[in-house]
């Protein structure tokens, strides 16, 4: 059976990427940790395009198999679209948490009048230890709320409130956030590739 590697160290990308893929029955599905892999590729990308070939590439040549990277970001209007690319490391506080970066997101927006749209992007890259790739893209619209709601997801999902459910991502169930978020439609969109995988 060919094997594909879900190129994250962030249980949360791991987990969302196995149910995802799940629909693949051809496909037994690997990660880093169980590889022995302890990659960390620098993120040094102008684009979620180009930061996730760098992972996808990264994996994928360090083990010898196809592998699957995202990346993503949140994007707010009022703020210009930040944090954006800088998602993941969106606080100038050194070794920030989820909730560090979420409370000095919603610093920045109080000054700033409401609704505070937004929305979540991921471009995911399936790359071949050959150096080949593959991209697809996704997004989920949506506002920030300045109340924490709901105790599911990672990230920004506890005030990211999903257009037209009323939810915040982490309110959706595991099975409702797989149908509607962004890394769900982009992984949707790569589906024939990944079916073509041998």
């Amino acid at each position: 059976m060919p094997k594909l590697l879900i190129a994250t160290n962030n249980p949360g990308k791991v987990l969302e990427f196995q149910a995802l893929l799940g629909g693949l029955p051809q496909l037994e599905l690997c990660t880093p940790g169980q590889l022995g892999l302890a990659l960390d590729p620098p993120e040094t990308g102008s684009t979620y395009m180009e930061n996730a070939a760098i992972k996808a590439l990264a994996f994928a040549q360090a083990s010898g198999l196809p592998a699957l990277a995202d990346d993503s970001g949140l994007e707010v209007a009022a703020l210009a679209g930040a944090p954006g690319l800088h998602s993941a490391r969106y606080s100038p506080k050194p070794g920030a948490t989820d909730a560090d970066r979420r409370v000095y997101l919603l610093e920045q927006l109080r000054p700033l009048p409401q609704p505070w749209p937004a929305r979540f992007c991921a471009t995911v890259c399936l790359a071949w230890p050959d150096g080949r790739t593959a991209f697809a893209e996704g997004e989920c619209v949506g506002e920030i709320t300045p109340t924490e709601r709901g105790d599911g997801g990672f990230g920004y999902d506890a005030i990211f409130v999903v257009a037209g459910t009323g939810l915040t991502m982490a309110e959706l169930s595991f099975e409702h956030k797989n149908q509607l978020s962004h890394r769900a439609r982009a992984v949707q969109a790569m589906s024939a590739q990944l079916s073509a995988i041998s």
